[in-house]
Formats: structure tokens, C-alpha cells, sequence
């Protein structure tokens, strides 16, 4: 095994809820920042309003991914004034089943010890062997986890169910770098539906101050949101996915960049054809077309690797095309004006 794939994880932290209904971040192994800690308190559901136990979330805040289990203690425990309990991993890596299966051994381990000394050797176990065993609590082995396997969790099939060729604008804006804020009021809908495009993702936003300049700072992503307001905030987004109305709206300033045409056409078809062949991967063939485009952008450059704006006239490409590629070179930071 690789040292570098031990070498993913940043810190695992504790938060408690007592029987007075008072929520701590109590632990943390080796050290957040007093910043990261707000953020990461704000994310476990212990601190929300909302009755709702939300078992696991994840997401990203400066470039650090973070994965949070939250357990309710059921019967007598180690744990006599504790009433629940969320673990945090922070890491540099996307990968939720991964860190979902190593904080469930964690969370055993506090269960039955009351204390936060089992979770770090078992911590501290992964970081440098990749392993920890426990014949009564549970074993974890990083290489069981394949980093492939999580980026193909997430399915086009079920967007195209809901969206069906509307989904081409999704895939446009993706390959634009534009900003796609996605609202559904569970948590639980927002991390399924956002999982189709890791690198750029922030599955999990509030609308604070410290989260949205974090995120004005990305290029392009795909930011979900549970609070309805944000459909408001046309500031953050250029393409905005209603979930629960199952609408996407492209806002005023992206219209033109996102002009739809016979390429777009093209892609949906394929987009929809892959999702509804249950033989196909849908995510293989969406690849495949992604590094055709690519290429096929890459082909108009000059002899310094630039794409001109008369180069693309010379083409004589329809306009809707032309419109595609010269934004397209334009994200792909190909572009000479």
C-alpha cells in the first residue's frame, strides 16, 4: 500500500450532546482551527434546531473534505450523560464509504470505552498501517476501499429519471465551469443527487458569511443548500437545480454561454441512451464523450495551443457550436482574444 493513501486523513474530533441538551466539540486529534471547528459544529446536526438525526454527512470547506457520523446513544453505556455523539474525519480525499465504515468502528469504540484514547490508537493505527482490528468492535482496512469505487457511486441514471435531456444543461455547465447551486430541504437527497462530480463539489452549504467566501473563490461547483433562500441569492449561481420542483433555471448572465444546440443535442442523447441501457455505465460513456470534446477543442489550437476567435470562424461551425467552443476554450483557459 502506498504511504500517501494513509496519509489522506487530517484529524478525527468529537462533539457531544449532554443530558442537559448542551453541544460540545470536546476532543480532536491532532488539531482543527478555531475557524474549521464552526464550520465543522454548524455541519453535525446535534447543533441544528431540527429534530432530525442525520446518521451521516459530508462535505468540503477549503479543500479539506469532512465526514460526520452522529450516533444516539440507546441503552447503558460508558457514556452515562452523554444523550448523543458525532465523530468528524477531515482528510484531503473524497471518499464517503470509506471514512462512513471507519467512523462506525470509531463510534463502537467510544460506545464501549467512554473515551477518546481508543479512537486515537485505532486513529493513529490507519494513519501509519492502514488498519485497526478489534474482534468486538469492528475492523477497518483502507484498501478495501477503492477511491475508483466512490467516484462512481454517484449515478447519472437517477438525474436523467428526473430531469430527463435537461440533464445536457447540468452536464454544459459542468464542462463550462459554471456555478450550479442544487436545493433540496434533506440533506440526505442533496448528498445523493450531488455526487456526480467530486472535484468541484460542496455538497453541503450554508448561506455564512465564512462558507460562501470559501466558496466564491472556486472557479466553478456545484454547492448544495437546504435552505430554500438561496434560490434567492442569484450572486451564487448560474445554473440553480429545484429538486423538490424538479426545474432548473439558467440565471440572466449565463444564457448565452449556455445557448443550447445541435452538440448539446448530441450529448443529451447520449447522456439519456446510457442511462437507460441498465448493461452500459452511464458515467464511462459521459467520460469517454467528455475527452472527445476535449480532444476535439484541443485540435483547433494554433501553434501556441491557443484557440482565436477567427480560428473558430474559419470553421464555419453553426453558431450555437461556435458559441459552445469558444466559451468551452475560454474555461479550459485556451482561449486568445
Amino acid at each position: 500500500m502506498a504511504a500517501s493513501e494513509t496519509q489522506l486523513m487530517l484529524s478525527v474530533g468529537l462533539i457531544e450532546k449532554d443530558v442537559n441538551g448542551d453541544t460540545l466539540w470536546v476532543w480532536c486529534y491532532p488539531s482543527v482551527t478555531a475557524e474549521e471547528r464552526r464550520v465543522l459544529l454548524s455541519k453535525c446536526c446535534l447543533t441544528q434546531d431540527s429534530r432530525d438525526l442525520h446518521a451521516f454527512v459530508f462535505g468540503q470547506f477549503r479543500r479539506t473534505w469532512y465526514y460526520i457520523t452522529t450516533v444516539e446513544i440507546q441503552e447503558h453505556t460508558a457514556l452515562k450523560k452523554v444523550t448523543h455523539f458525532s465523530i468528524v474525519v477531515t482528510t484531503k480525499d473524497f471518499n464517503p464509504e470509506k471514512y462512513a465504515a471507519f467512523s462506525r468502528v470509531l463510534c463502537r469504540m467510544y460506545i464501549k470505552h467512554g473515551s477518546p484514547v481508543k479512537m486515537m490508537e485505532s486513529y493513529i493505527a490507519v494513519l501509519t498501517k492502514g488498519i485497526c482490528q478489534s474482534d468486538e468492535n469492528g475492523s477497518f482496512l483502507i484498501k478495501n476501499y477503492d477511491v475508483r469505487k466512490a467516484y462512481l457511486a454517484g449515478s447519472v441514471k437517477d438525474v436523467v429519471a428526473q430531469f430527463g435531456m435537461e440533464t445536457v444543461i447540468l452536464y454544459s455547465a459542468v464542462m463550462l465551469k459554471k456555478r450550479i447551486v442544487v436545493h433540496h430541504p434533506r440533506i440526505e437527497v442533496l448528498l445523493e443527487f450531488t455526487r456526480k462530480d467530486w472535484s468541484i463539489l460542496h455538497p453541503y452549504v450554508h448561506l455564512t458569511d465564512i462558507e460562501l467566501d470559501d466558496l466564491k473563490k472556486c472557479p466553478g461547483y456545484v454547492a448544495g443548500f437546504t435552505n430554500p433562500e438561496v434560490g434567492n441569492r442569484a450572486d451564487l449561481f448560474d445554473v440553480y437545480v429545484n429538486l423538490p420542483d424538479s426545474t432548473i433555471t439558467v440565471s440572466p448572465t449565463a444564457k448565452e454561454a449556455m445557448a443550447m444546440g445541435k452538440v448539446h443535442k448530441d450529448i443529451g442523447q447520449l447522456i439519456v441512451q446510457s442511462a437507460e441501457d441498465a448493461d452500459r455505465t452511464d458515467a464511462q460513456d459521459i467520460s469517454v464523450k467528455t475527452k472527445e470534446i476535449l480532444a476535439n477543442l484541443m485540435a483547433l489550437a494554433d501553434e501556441h495551443s491557443k484557440i482565436t476567435v477567427e480560428g473558430l470562424k474559419q470553421r464555419h461551425f453553426p453558431p450555437a457550436t461556435e458559441n459552445f467552443l469558444f466559451h468551452l476554450a475560454a474555461a479550459e483557459q485556451l482561449l486568445r482574444i
